[in-house]
């Protein structure tokens, strides 16, 4: 199996085959559809070898699939690859190779239309004011240097893909500025969520701000890990077990499709759709109400700003929990998520750590502490976990996962798992070492007991009368110290900004209240009064 030095050497190579003509944020857009396409050619080489070994040679073998395509019904392979866009055709071709590539994914789309849309996102030939924006001899040193490994049944991980977006982003989105961390979770912290979820077979998945599928990904390979057998090199459920039902929603076109690229990879039948999921849901059921699912996972983009309308004219009544500020949808997404959960449902949700602190110890009333508040007394929140600095793409910061479960184990409670301080040093980012991951999981499974495997005590439990006494503030750093330090109090840059916006806008709602009580009172305030 091809290791994960061995992949970074690879996509750098293949990096700088495009360098020039590429900006640095782009070479994924090239790169991975590539990778895709050899990911299904060399698989369909293995699975076309094991039907010959079956059938007793080649030509039973092709002609057993040509009289399926006939049927316009294909089994004896997972996707059907036409001869030109096969990876050994596509090395062999030497002029006119961009529109030659654009050629090959459409076809191979069109025998497969469980790819199209996928696949066939990017026009190899595509020009930009006159002129090619990767050339001929660009894509043909490419397609070389993809070329030195295989990538087949008994070559890599079904991951591979989501490990070389992941090593993409890291290596060239981050350096320019942009915000990686919109589209992809660390590999670790998705896996973390999965084993706090623990999905079961049959469950449905649901990630409203799914990205590259990542944190869907994760629940599909735990499920296989606790379940599943190897057979005919890969790793699959028991026939007597259900698989996962998988949703997500991605706003943006490109992430969309390579969600979908890793689902494939991954053969998972995962139903996921393109659209912005707080404005247009794309989920519903029969009754034009929110589709409901048992888990969801999801990291949706921190502090979005959103317009109050869309919480006062919303049609599926999901934020019946108070609207956030205009400053920061965390709260608000926490309520979509809430709505789209079943009676029995629990979600483990990334956001940023002020979304569990900020508003408490405040003068009078405060948006997101009060949907806080509503949560806290509805006895919804069952955990939160204080991850380290540093872990995420776009950012320093920490973050935190909430869980929310609808049937908590413990009513009344509240798990804090303060994991600030469990981090291997990396670069440019930290990362959770598989032995923070177990130690979380175990603590959050076993409510915290977990005897004295910890020097130093990483939680606590506390009640919802505690939780009102502290403001409704859930940050584990003010309940749990570790070595006798707590999380960094400085304030993040974006939470500061966060935090002015919100201060900003009860100022103004403050200054239309009292103008409104004047005019009630007879005084006519000046024109230069807000």
């Amino acid at each position: 199996m091809m290791d994960i030095q061995t992949l970074e050497t690879w996509l750098w190579d293949a990096a700088c085959a495009i360098r020039g003509p590429v900006d640095a944020p782009k070479f994924k857009d090239y790169i991975l559809p590539l990778v895709f396409l050899k990911r299904l050619s060399d698989v369909f080489d293995d699975e076309m070898a094991r039907l010959e070994a079956q059938f007793g040679g080649a030509k039973i073998a092709q002609s057993l699939l040509e009289q399926e395509r006939a049927r316009g019904q294909v089994s004896l392979v997972r996707f059907y690859i036409p001869p030109p866009a096969r990876w050994e055709a596509i090395r062999r071709q030497t002029v006119g190779l961009g529109q030659y590539l654009t050629d090959a994914v459409r076809s191979v789309a069109r025998e497969n239309p469980r790819l199209s849309g996928v696949i066939d996102m990017v026009d190899f030939n595509a020009t930009a004011a006159g002129q090619r924006i990767i050339s001929d001899e660009h894509l043909a040193a490419l397609i070389e240097v993809l070329s030195r490994h295989r990538l087949g049944l008994e070559d890599v991980e079904p991951d591979i893909l989501g490990r070389a977006y992941e090593y993409l982003l890291r290596k060239f989105a981050e350096g320019q500025g942009q915000s990686a961390g919109e589209f992809y979770t660390p590999r670790e912290v998705g896996i973390l969520m999965a084993r706090l979820l623990e999905p079961e077979p049959g469950m449905t998945v649901y990630d409203p701000a799914c990205g590259s599928g990542g944190l869907l990904i994760k629940c599909h390979l735990r499920l296989l890990e606790r379940h599943g057998q190897r057979e005919n090199g890969r790793v699959t459920l028991p026939p007597t077990l259900a698989p996962l039902r998988v949703f997500g929603q991605e706003i943006n076109p490109a992430t969309f499709a390579m969600a979908r690229m890793n689902a494939v990879i991954h053969d998972i039948e995962a139903d996921i759709r393109i659209g912005d999921t707080m404005r247009q849901p794309a989920f519903k059921d029969g009754a034009g109400r929110l589709q409901t699912f048992d888990l969801v996972t999801a990291n949706p983009m921190w502090n979005q700003n959103f317009g109050q309308e869309l919480y006062a004219n919303d049609p599926f009544d999901r934020f019946r929990y108070g609207a956030p500020p205009s400053s920061s949808a965390d709260w608000g997404w926490l309520q979509h998520m809430l709505a789209s959960l079943n009676e029995r449902g629990r979600m483990a949700v990334v956001l940023d750590t002020g979304a569990v602190s900020r508003g408490s110890g405040n003068q009078g009333s405060n948006r997101e502490r009060d949907i806080r508040k509503a949560f806290v007394e509805a006895d919804l929140v069952e955990a939160v976990v204080l991850l380290p600095e540093n872990l995420f793409y776009n950012t320093t910061a920490p973050g935190v996962i909430i869980v929310v479960n609808r049937r908590k184990r413990r009513p009344g409670e509240i798990l804090l798992i303060n994991a600030s301080q469990l981090f291997a040093k990396g670069r440019p980012k930290n990362y959770l070492a598989a032995e923070h991951i177990e130690a979380i999981a175990e603590i959050y499974h076993a409510w915290g007991d977990v005897g004295a495997r910890h020097a130093v005590p990483l939680h606590a439990v506390i009640t919802r009368d505690e939780a009102a006494r502290n403001d409704y503030n859930l940050s584990p750093s003010r309940y749990v110290s570790t070595n006798g330090v707590g999380a960094n109090h400085d304030l993040p840059l974006e939470e500061a900004l966060v935090r002015l916006e919100e201060a900003e806008e009860e100022r103004a709602e403050a200054e239309r209240a009292l103008r409104k009580v004047l005019l009630q009172l007879g005084f006519k305030p000046s024109e230069e009064e807000p």
